[in-house]
């Protein structure tokens, strides 16, 4: 249960807009969270490496007696905002102070919701709408005469596997997984490939190129920010929590794994392998060896298997999580009002089809 904040109950409640970290002052700083996706590191690394030419990055305060309670990290396009995310981004919420009531909450989003009406819309995404704090924010949201219209955004798919061990948890996969784990894992390690887990600041820059070189030989598409998850790594590597996995094989680099290690938590943000080597099945391989590894060594509470619905993920997790987004809409203006009645025209469609 929530503590109150008396003070906070009759003093009134500021808004101000910062450009960019730099402009953040030290009270909003603290806000940030422990979690790869909500620290103060994550955001530090997309500003510096994960942003359009043509965005900035806005973080808005919610005061109250000059001390800020609330942080919303957003993204200001020449005609667009909406939440700071990226195409690596896993999770995003507004950053709260602790011991929030309720009405406390309501009224940071009512303050929230009457700045955001300067836009048409508004997008936010990669939300855990199951967050309890999100229905509190949200009232206060459509109070300030926004509607929240929600969307499907992707899965996130994890297990919580340190309790069971390496080999009650490969006993819980799928036949064939596991098969091909024992099978493909004999024939590579016989041809001579061998583990590699980069975590160190002086061995990262090795770690980067041998990740860079497998994924250039992979299925995936360039990246769309082609700095970011090598600045992350180091970020990572400085911090500790850097595991990069590298299957490799007399000198070459079959298959390569990022993951990060935070409070109990490894999450895989990129993974890649040798087409040409798909035969030999390296990527499912490393991934055996990398869970291994961070279950025994590392004793991680929970596998996070990162951003998407692939349908890969299915056989090493067994819990989706689902992440949403709200595209907030002003009514009073015409773009708005015209996204809220696209909305209702496509529920009443849906609504009348499930009928016949």
């Amino acid at each position: 249960m929530r503590s109150s904040h008396k003070l906070a109950r009759t003093k009134p409640l500021y808004l101000t807009c910062h450009s960019g970290l730099d402009a953040l002052p030290d009270d909003a700083r603290a806000l940030f969270g422990n979690g790869l996706f909500d620290s103060q590191a994550w955001y530090e690394t997309v500003c510096a490496t994960a942003l359009p030419a043509t965005a900035e990055a806005l973080f808005v305060t919610v005061s109250v007696a000059g001390v800020a309670i609330a942080l919303f990290p957003m993204r200001r396009d020449v005609t667009r905002i909406g939440a700071l995310t990226t195409p690596y981004t896993c999770l995003w919420r507004p950053l709260t102070a602790r011991g929030l009531d309720a009405g406390l909450l309501h009224r940071i989003g009512h303050v929230f919701g009457r700045w955001c009406r300067h836009w048409a819309t508004l997008r936010l995404d990669a939300l855990d709408l199951r967050d309890p704090d999100w229905p509190v924010l949200l009232d206060g949201i459509r109070d300030a005469g926004l509607a929240a219209l929600p969307f499907d955004h992707f899965g996130n798919w994890t297990t919580s596997a340190g309790a069971l061990g390496w080999e009650t948890y490969l006993a819980a996969r799928p036949g064939a997984l596991r098969e091909a784990i024992r099978r493909r894992g004999k024939k590579l390690r016989a041809e001579g490939a061998t583990l590699r887990i980069v975590t160190e600041p002086s061995e990262v820059d090795d770690g980067i190129a041998a990740y860079e070189a497998v994924y250039a030989k992979s299925w995936k598409e360039p990246e769309p920010f082609p700095r970011f998850n090598a600045a992350l790594m180091r970020v990572c590597a400085s911090q500790g929590r850097l595991r990069l996995g590298l299957l490799q094989q007399h000198g070459e680099t079959l298959a390569a794994q990022f993951w990060a290690v935070q409070s109990g938590r490894a999450t895989v943000l990129k993974l890649a392998h040798d087409e040409t080597r798909k035969a030999s099945s390296p990527g499912t391989v490393l991934t055996a060896l990398m869970v291994q590894h961070l279950l025994e060594q590392d004793r991680v509470i929970t596998l996070d298997f990162g951003r998407g619905d692939d349908d890969y993920k299915q056989a090493w997790a067994d819990t989706r999580a689902p992440r949403e987004g709200l595209i907030l809409a002003n009514p009073w203006r015409p773009a708005g009002l015209a996204a809220v009645l696209r909305r209702r025209m496509r529920d009443t469609i849906k609504k009348a089809s499930a009928s016949f």
